[in-house]
């Protein structure tokens, strides 16, 4: 795991990415999950500048999928009460929703990493890992090969199988405590 993470703030929004969706597993199979963003005027506007939609009640929909899908997972009840407050409270940029999640995720891990915002736009230094257009919910992404994830019991793994790669939501209800050391037996 990396020590110190930088998060870009200055680059332009790109639509069709994980900024602002997720995937569950569902009885059915994998469910996308958006959150809506509100349509800017011009097509380039910086991601911490772009505002979350409140035209559909999406907090409540998202909620009632993940309760669907998880609630007979062995670790929701546990986590539901720090999660369920991002589907509640409205925030007003999706990338103050974003870090907040994540920081909120990286202690419920127990995971102490430093996140640093970039003070400007980034250049992809050389030895540097950009991950920012690497993984694509629309395009395949390429195999890491430092990265294999390491499979668990999740909800309808008796019918469905195991479906790698999903939220860290599925993990974490399904594994609890015992995430952290799968993600570390997942590095190559």
């Amino acid at each position: 795991m990396y020590k110190t993470v930088y998060i870009e703030q200055y680059e332009n929004f790109v639509k069709q990415t994980w900024r602002n969706r997720y995937t569950i597993l569902g009885g059915n199979g994998p469910i996308d999950l958006i959150v809506p963003v509100v349509k800017g005027r011009g097509p380039k506007i910086l991601i911490k500048d772009i505002e979350i939609s409140y035209d559909t009640d999406w907090q409540r929909n998202h909620w009632r999928t993940l309760f669907s899908a998880y609630n007979t997972s062995p670790y929701f009840e546990y986590y539901a009460d720090d999660l369920q407050p991002f589907f509640e409270k409205k925030y007003k940029f999706l990338f103050d929703f974003n870090l907040k999640i994540n920081e909120t995720l990286l202690e419920l891990l127990e995971l102490d990493n430093t996140i640093l915002l970039t003070a400007d736009f980034q250049q992809v230094p050389d030895g540097t890992v950009n991950y920012r257009e690497l993984i694509s919910p629309k395009e395949k992404t390429p195999e890491d090969p430092y990265f294999y994830p390491a499979a668990y019991t999740q909800v309808f793994s008796d019918k469905l199988g195991f479906f790698p790669n999903l939220s860290m939501l599925d993990l974490l209800f399904n594994e609890g405590p015992n995430s952290y050391t799968l993600l570390q037996e997942s590095i190559r």
